[in-house]
């Protein structure tokens, strides 16, 4: 295997790993010789992708929003493996389309509850397990929406911006410590958060016509293009890059 995605032996935590980035993530790295801490709200879904992994790998429920939950994911990877070398801080939700005058406090306190302290409650506690070692990975999913107006998903749009802050400032804080710290910003994916969302409610051909139309590919990503540059940001050969925010997005940000 080549030693750039090599990751016998390496143990990773990722939260939201039931659909999706998580899911397919966890395959990627479960493949690549990984011990696995998977968690997702989707306790029975997290441990249908467990079982279908080969490799050493523990699921539980995990509601993100809650601090104690995070917590005991890192506690597992300790009780388990003995220590944690990476992170993947994935869970989030999406949005109905709601103009910004009329956001309403449960919605935009959701965001912030799920997208925000889901990734502040998982780094608190990542990171204390990783100075101890002396060294680390947290790579954090945000969004495009964190990098541009996102218009009709504003609570969204102000959540993902917060996860690029927690991201930088992480990075900054703890790069001395060994801890690289960086985020991922993905353009419309053909993941549940998408496909089974309001957006496609109704027509989904057309709608995701519509949404590639933004992109220069002109075309929607698949999961595995997100996954293959999360798993080359966490790279055991990846060792001096870190508070980078990087768009995965069919050209978007060149426009």
């Amino acid at each position: 295997m080549d030693p750039l995605l090599d990751y016998t032996d390496k143990v990773v935590l990722i939260t939201g790993a039931a659909s999706g980035f998580g899911k397919q993530l966890a395959e990627d790295f479960s493949k690549r010789g990984a011990k696995l801490v998977l968690g997702d709200l989707n306790e029975e879904g997290v441990q249908a992708v467990a079982a279908s992994l080969d490799g050493p790998v523990a699921a539980m429920g995990c509601d993100v929003s809650q601090e104690d939950q995070c917590a005991a994911m890192v506690e597992a990877a300790i009780e388990l493996y003995g220590r944690l070398d990476i992170a993947v801080n994935n869970a989030g939700i999406a949005q109905a389309f709601t103009p910004l005058h009329q956001t309403t406090d449960e919605l935009f306190d959701l965001q912030m509850d799920v997208n925000v302290k889901g990734v502040l409650y998982g780094m608190k506690h990542q990171i204390e397990a990783m100075k101890s070692q002396g060294e680390g990975v947290i790579l954090n999913v945000s969004s495009m929406a964190g990098l541009n107006g996102a218009p009709k998903i504003g609570a969204y749009s102000a959540a993902k911006h917060a996860v690029i802050g927690l991201s930088k400032t992480a990075a900054v804080e703890y790069g001395k410590a060994g801890i690289r710290v960086n985020c991922v910003c993905p353009f419309f994916t053909l993941t549940p958060m998408v496909t089974d969302s309001e957006m496609t409610a109704g027509n989904p051909e057309q709608m995701e016509a519509f949404l590639s139309q933004g992109a220069p590919m002109k075309r929607l990503g698949q999961p595995h293009e997100i996954t293959n540059v999360m798993l080359m940001l966490c790279s055991p050969g990846n060792t001096y890059m870190t508070g980078q925010c990087v768009a995965i997005d069919g050209g978007v940000s060149a426009l």
